[in-house]
């Protein structure tokens, strides 16, 4: 069975992969830029144990990726920063995309472990001697 830690990054790997593929292609321009992101948060927070999804839509890199006279382009990871926060059983889990080598990538910023397991076990305190 997946420890709370492990259940918590698989709930974050879900969120940000509904995220993306649900949003991804959508058109967008500055003047909508706004809405989209509150449509993109809202619409993850209302998942299972998301506590917080932050979108920011950049307007100067959507205006340099419009290529034609309609005045919008299609949502792509380029032209946009995520960060959300998942909390499962007591284990916080930050998250964020990053472009790496033009390509988005979700990563795990932090996993903090708050309480004990459902297994019962009390995590160990960060302070803790791993030798005693």
């Amino acid at each position: 069975m997946a420890t709370d830690a492990q259940q918590a990054c698989f709930e974050a790997g879900i969120k940000f992969g509904s995220l993306y593929h649900q949003f991804a292609g959508t058109p967008v321009s500055p003047s909508s830029a706004r809405s989209l992101e509150s449509a993109m948060a809202e619409a993850i927070e209302n998942q299972p144990y998301c506590e917080a999804v932050d979108v920011t839509i950049h307007d100067d890199r959507v205006a340099d990726a419009i290529d034609h006279e309609n005045g919008y382009t299609e949502l792509t990871g380029s032209l946009m920063d995520v960060e959300m926060r998942i909390d499962y059983e007591g284990v916080a889990v930050q998250t964020r995309m990053e472009m790496e080598d033009g390509y988005p990538l979700m990563k795990l910023v932090a996993v903090a472990d708050d309480g004990p397991s459902r297994s019962g076990d009390a995590a160990p305190s960060p302070d803790a001697d791993p030798n005693a």
